[in-house]
């Protein structure tokens, strides 16, 4: 069991998988998007938004930090000086993972792991309409209703009555219908 053991080892041993997770991070800053199996994206997703974070505090001491996991200087310069702008006024959740599909030979699930690319801006809570808050606030009374419902039941009393009085103009109408059709 692993109890207390976070992360996923991805069939690697430590020193492997630390190296692993450092190209994957310095082509993902590099490219922007890269394709990798599920795992390995969910795993990289971490790091990734780890050196982002660096990034935009923007300090000496939080570049040599970065530098320390991408080793690249020039990829380090576009994540301080293009990425980091991009994301100043979003708090998290600069990556986001596409699932692919699977791939052919060994039917691992792949997936497109990408810094989110739209600008970010905070929800405004839209104010609504003026006639559907009009619309809602005066919804119709009961006495409306049960007047609408005295009517309809007069006006089928009084089509009765007629229909009683001559039932032979009842007959003439339906025709006219069928032909009109």
């Amino acid at each position: 069991m692993r109890h207390n053991n976070t992360g996923r080892r991805l069939g690697r041993n430590s020193s492997h998988r630390k190296a692993m997770m450092r190209n994957m991070v310095t082509s993902l800053i590099d490219h922007e998007k890269i394709t990798t199996t599920d795992a390995r994206a969910k795993e990289l997703r971490k790091l990734a938004e780890k050196m982002v974070t660096l990034g935009k505090r923007g300090t000496l001491h939080a570049r040599r930090q970065a530098l320390q996991v991408i080793q690249d200087k020039k990829v380090v310069d576009k994540l301080f000086e293009r990425l980091a702008p991009r994301f100043s006024k979003r708090e998290g959740g600069y990556t986001r993972i596409v699932k692919l599909g699977f791939r052919t030979g060994d039917n691992a699930a792949l997936s497109l792991i990408e810094f989110v690319e739209e600008e970010f801006t905070a929800k405004v809570k839209a104010k609504k309409p003026v006639a559907d808050k009009a619309v809602k606030a005066a919804p119709a009374p009961v006495a409306v209703a049960e007047e609408a419902v005295a009517e309809e039941a007069v006006a089928t009393d009084e089509v009765a009555e007629v229909e009683e009085a001559a039932p032979a103009e009842e007959a003439a109408p339906t025709e006219k219908t069928k032909d009109a059709e």
